[in-house]
């Protein structure tokens, strides 16, 4: 009887961890840009992704770039808040199996866009399929 049980144990038991480790956040996890040599120079920017063709990813497809905001409320509750905001997307350039180099496609710098510390796409980053609107 009570080996019934342990086995039972250990079945839920790994089929709970096998759930909470295939959980993936997909993140930009490096920047490379040229160096401009003049002032007529564009830099160009590549951004790696931990995201590739078997997330179903294709050279054109276009991802939202999310950066996670967290802000606490110092008066009444002391609760802190956090934001998921889109900063911009990004255009994927070329893909492998579980990787991609991905372009800016559009910022969102606007005067309606929230405000950012920094305007402009990180390492650690999360990265998402774009929804057509």
């Amino acid at each position: 009887m009570k080996t019934m049980s342990l086995r039972k144990f250990i079945i839920f038991s790994m089929l709970g961890i096998s759930l909470v480790t295939s959980a993936n956040d997909y993140i930009i996890y490096s920047i490379v840009q040229n160096v401009p040599m003049s002032h007529d120079d564009t830099t160009k920017k590549n951004f790696y992704i931990n995201m590739g063709e078997k997330q179903g990813i294709r050279p054109g497809t276009v991802l939202d770039v999310l950066r996670n905001i967290n802000r606490s409320d110092p008066y009444e509750t002391k609760k802190r808040y956090s934001y998921n905001v889109k900063i911009a997307e990004l255009k994927i350039i070329h893909a492998e199996d579980n990787a991609a180099i991905g372009s800016i496609n559009e910022i969102n710098n606007k005067s309606d866009d929230p405000l950012f510390e920094i305007e402009n796409v990180m390492i650690g980053d999360k990265v998402s399929v774009k929804i057509s609107d």
